[in-house]
């Protein structure tokens, strides 16, 4: 399988990816959400999540900086309405 090189595409597969935790784990990220400890709370998805990602993605594309980029895209600005200390 090629890598992705496209920057748009790789972006494209990290919201997808970010999308599927959020979706399947929706009381983990609202918990997470609540109580300022999302990244304990989905360590398990997040790192599987950013390791589909690397397996797929030209590591000149500079994949942790784009993974992390919709890491806060998808999970925390969409989580937005969520009661929490943290805003």
């Amino acid at each position: 399988m090629d890598l992705i090189e496209n920057p748009d595409q790789a972006k494209r597969l990290a919201r997808a990816i970010l999308s599927d935790v959020a979706m399947y784990n929706k009381e983990k990220v609202e918990d997470g959400i609540k109580n300022d400890n999302i990244f304990d709370v989905l360590e398990e998805e997040l790192e599987e999540g950013r390791q589909h990602f690397f397996s797929r993605v030209s590591p000149s594309l500079n994949p942790e900086i784009i993974y992390g980029t919709a890491v806060v895209d998808v999970l925390i600005k969409r989580a937005g309405k969520i009661e929490s200390t943290i805003w």
